[in-house]
């Protein structure tokens, strides 16, 4: 591949998740706006909050927060970092044999409603080069109460987006969510799961590109579709403690497992949006 090849798909990849974080803050503040019947009604609706950072070794990004009157916490934070992985950390990243650069781009999405019966959720997909190139990613949702239906529709919704490109795509990146997102030291699922994929590099650029950003709108808007149908249900104290015990196995499985955090980390990534997933309530009982 030639440099203006590989500089090419940088630029598009960045661009893409710049225009997906736009168009869903827009979506989930519309959400806010709509929000005339919840329990919180009386609360002003939510609103983006953004702030820039920069990375001392090369690049930054941005993240975006609300706190709302439906979204008790959600940030969707962009980022174009490079540089060079650490000796140790370049042992497990492809590409690396002869030179430890980076190049990497991407959007990640976590959302914390108010409302208990309303599922939290987490997207994230990004382009990373190295000496090779490739695509990960994916997004899961997180019941804090039961919600089959909610369950069913997300996962008939990525679904659709995957066999309309690799109808292996599916049940492969469905297992690979299932195992991924274990909490091994209790041995339960953090949620419903989703999917999830890494290393994707067909060898056809352009197929691998849409497909990521088909994963981007179909948790789109089969999230929307998803909050917009509970969020104006009715819910009590012991709702909201269960809640509150359900998400710090969120927060257990962020910092013991998560990927995506242990990459921001080992490339110094800004600590405030790597630890943007965090929920701003929880209780260990």
């Amino acid at each position: 591949m030639s440099k203006t090849d590989i500089e090419s798909r940088k630029t598009q990849a960045a661009s893409w998740f710049r225009s997906l974080r736009d168009d869903i803050c827009s979506q989930f503040e519309t959400i806010e706006d709509e929000a005339a019947n919840t329990q919180l009604s009386d609360r002003q609706a939510g609103r983006f909050v953004r702030k820039s950072w920069n990375r001392a070794d090369g690049g930054g990004g941005e993240m975006s927060l609300m706190h709302g009157r439906v979204f008790e916490k959600v940030g969707v934070n962009i980022s174009v970092v490079h540089g060079q992985f650490s000796e140790d950390f370049s042992k497990t990243i492809p590409g690396t044999e002869t030179s430890n650069a980076f190049w990497a781009a991407g959007i990640s999405l976590v959302a914390h409603p108010q409302n208990p019966f309303v599922p939290a959720a987490h997207m994230n997909t990004r382009f990373i080069a190295t000496e090779k190139s490739w695509f990960g990613g994916g997004g899961d949702l997180t019941p804090l109460m039961p919600a089959d239906a909610a369950a069913e529709q997300f996962h008939g919704d990525l679904k659709s987006a995957c066999d309309s490109h690799d109808e292996s795509y599916y049940p492969k990146y469905k297992k690979w969510c299932d195992e991924y997102f274990h909490l091994k030291h209790r041995d339960e699922p953090r949620g419903a799961g989703g999917i999830f994929y890494d290393y994707l590099d067909s060898g056809d650029w352009a197929a691998d590109f849409a497909f990521t950003k088909d994963v981007g709108t179909s948790f789109r808007d089969s999230y929307c579709t998803i909050v917009r149908s509970l969020m104006d249900k009715s819910w009590g104290e012991s709702d909201r403690h269960h809640q509150l015990v359900r998400r710090g196995r969120y927060v257990e499985f962020n910092l013991l497992y998560d990927r995506g955090t242990l990459f921001g980390l080992k490339t110094g990534g800004n600590i405030e949006a790597i630890l943007m997933s965090m929920p701003p309530e929880v209780r260990w009982p």
